[in-house]
């Protein structure tokens, strides 16, 4: 079974898979709301933007609740959202080929605004605050803050945004949907990627 053969047994087997990934999504704003406020901080977009990072997303979890939220716009932003996901996907091919750093704008941001904001992936909604993360096997991981708040919060009381909650409740869920839909379909996709994948409407 492939992704989008998944999906399709999630909206017609699972529909309340979507709720759960909102609450699980809604848990994650919160906490950030949290640390970000403690800290001051509020991102405005910068050359380090994570709308200009390079990420993959690998669950099935994430492709599903971002196809549905892509089903929803209308046909011609579908269309330019596709044409810039091409764009994106060549430039990286490029990028990859040649050992060359890739910065390259998500093709969902449009004048520095997320067209499908409320479904965006987890790292979308953690990136740029201090966090750590405890791994059952791998102990205690820490990562720091983009270097705006490294440079702007100086001497602000550490307060790093703990993800372990956040992740297991992500993984458990995960397994729910492949346990539910059988697939074993490995994802590993940028966002642009992902909307390449999708089937035409």
């Amino acid at each position: 079974m492939d992704l989008n053969d998944a999906c399709r047994v999630l909206t017609t087997q699972q529909p309340d898979c979507f709720d759960r990934i909102a609450a699980i999504y809604d848990q994650m704003d919160a906490a950030y709301t949290v640390v970000a406020r403690h800290y001051g901080f509020v991102c405005q977009g910068c050359e380090d933007n994570c709308c200009l990072t390079r990420f993959r997303h690998h669950t099935l979890m994430e492709y599903a609740y971002l196809q549905w939220g892509f089903a929803g716009l209308d046909a011609d932003l579908r269309r330019e959202i596709r044409t810039r996901s091409d764009d994106y996907r060549l430039s990286l091919q490029v990028a990859e080929g040649a050992n060359q750093a890739f910065r390259h704008w998500c093709p969902l941001n449009f004048e520095g605004r997320c067209r499908l904001y409320a479904f965006r992936p987890m790292i979308c909604r953690l990136h740029g605050l201090p966090h750590i993360l405890r791994h059952p096997a791998r102990g205690l991981i820490q990562g720091p803050g983009c270097h705006i708040l490294e440079q702007d919060c100086q001497g602000v009381r550490p307060r790093p945004l703990d993800r372990t909650a956040l992740y297991k409740a992500l993984a458990g869920l995960e397994q729910t949907i492949r346990q539910g839909t059988g697939c074993k379909a490995p994802v590993g996709l940028t966002v642009a990627e992902m909307i390449l994948a999708f089937p035409e409407a």
